[in-house]
């Protein structure tokens, strides 16, 4: 998995490339313009920091997630080969936000207010979604925010569980998605019944007008 972030405002010059979920114990080490966050158990890659990155990258008009192409992942592993770090980034060009069909909704085991849900996404088994929002039903067109996406406030969607059961994803409001006059409360953005083919990527363009002042 490979997440890039630049917010030159707040960091300055510095590309923020997230591998992994962060753990407690982290180590740090930097050469030259690179820095390498590992866990400090098993020293698997928690993600680098690239410092001055526009003289690798050239100018990026960007303020938040970053999406590279693989030409530019390849002049980040040349940087990380050239002091002395594991070229290891591949690029992930998959759809993150994409939408889904809520096959079944059913109440968790374990909550008053939580429901698990099999969302349909297109691919060859749906995703098991634990989902607080109050409006969830079966049988409905959403917005899902798959593992690896990165919400609009910087939230990073992580394989998790909720009060014992398995969560990979999340099914977001209008709201969480920072869409024009999107009603501000609780509630998954539940789309036309044809607005879309399940698993195709969300058109956050054509949604723009999803809700009217």
């Amino acid at each position: 998995m490979l997440i890039t972030s630049y917010n030159p405002t707040q960091l300055g010059d510095t590309l923020i490339a997230i591998l992994r979920p962060d753990v407690a114990e982290q180590k740090i080490e930097s050469h030259a313009t690179v820095t390498r966050i590992s866990d400090a158990k098993t020293g698997d890659t928690l993600g680098y920091n690239f410092f001055d990155v526009s003289k690798t990258l050239g100018t990026l008009d960007v303020n938040g997630q970053v999406h590279l192409t693989a030409d530019q992942v390849e002049e980040l592993n040349a940087l990380l080969t050239a002091n002395d770090f594991e070229a290891e980034l591949v690029v992930d060009d998959t759809p993150k936000f994409v939408v889904g069909h809520v096959d079944t909704a059913e109440a968790h085991p374990k909550s008053d207010h939580l429901q698990i849900t099999k969302t349909d996404v297109g691919t060859d088994q749906p995703l098991q979604i634990v989902s607080g929002s109050p409006n969830m039903q079966a049988d409905i067109l959403v917005v899902v925010a798959k593992v690896g996406a990165m919400m609009p406030d910087g939230l990073i969607i992580w394989p998790g569980e909720l009060r014992g059961v398995e969560s990979n994803g999340m099914i977001v409001s209008g709201r969480e998605l920072q869409l024009p006059n999107a009603p501000q409360r609780p509630g998954a953005l539940i789309l036309p019944a044809d607005y879309q083919p399940v698993g195709e990527p969300f058109d956050f363009k054509r949604a723009q007008t999803l809700f009217t002042a």
